[in-house]
């Protein structure tokens, strides 16, 4: 699997881990009979079928979608990305982890991967339906909080990226873990999240400013906050 090299650089060895995917230009270096494809991460779990619509509208307002290669054969691979802190988590069965496709530097291919919407809700800034995904969508390209993630499951591993190192920060009590949406790097396990917002649809498209926007944690695991409100 993964192994850091320093708190900016992993290396993994390709054969081991039964493939590799990770964000294009990741790679730094290998040695080895390794070689490199396109990889495409599976879209649209749980949207209905306004699937096609959400994604185009959620990618094309949040960006959040990024290219990923696979890599494969026999080697070592070492990955960073433009000198940003990098974390590894290790997958266990049963849980999830889900990450903002910018701060997701690598996985191995063994994963299950897919594309997972990120609805807000309250304070108006919410609603069913094609527009309330829109909203959304207005508010992830507003705070750095896509409404789409990358959600991850099975066993194996991935590396996070992030600004400034990494905050653990356990959920599980009776009180939700509230986040900035600009900080929010991933959550692990079997954590909800639930971003709201206390503006109206015309309020969201009006103004940059992320601090009425709130990201809601809840459920059993951990959710990693960068120590930054950067967006990668």
């Amino acid at each position: 699997m993964f192994e850091k090299v320093n708190g900016k650089v992993v290396k993994v060895n390709v054969g081991m881990a039964g493939g590799v995917a990770a964000r294009n230009g990741a790679m730094l270096f290998y040695t080895g009979d390794v070689s490199f494809a396109p990889h495409q991460i599976p879209g649209g779990q749980g949207m209905g079928g306004m699937g096609g619509v959400m994604r185009l509208a959620g990618r094309a307002m949040a960006g959040e979608h990024e290219r990923t290669m696979l890599a494969q054969g026999t080697g070592e691979v070492h990955y960073g990305f433009a000198g940003l802190e990098v974390h590894v988590v290790h997958m266990q069965p049963g849980a999830t982890l889900r990450v903002e496709a910018s701060r997701l530097l690598a996985n191995t291919a063994g994963l299950q991967s897919s594309v997972v919407s990120v609805m807000s809700s309250g304070g108006g800034g919410g609603g069913g339906g094609l527009m309330g995904a829109l909203r959304g969508a207005a508010s992830g390209a507003l705070t750095g909080q896509g409404m789409f993630t990358t959600q991850l499951s099975g066993q194996g591993a991935a590396v996070l990226l992030a600004h400034g190192g990494f905050l653990e920060l356990q959920v599980g009590g009776p009180n939700p873990i509230v986040v900035d949406p600009q900080a929010f790097v991933a959550a692990y396990g079997n954590v909800q999240t639930e971003l709201k917002t206390a503006l109206s649809w015309r309020d969201a498209v009006g103004r940059g400013s992320g601090e009425a926007m709130q990201l809601h944690c809840v459920g059993q695991g951990v959710v990693y906050v960068q120590a930054s409100e950067e967006k990668l």
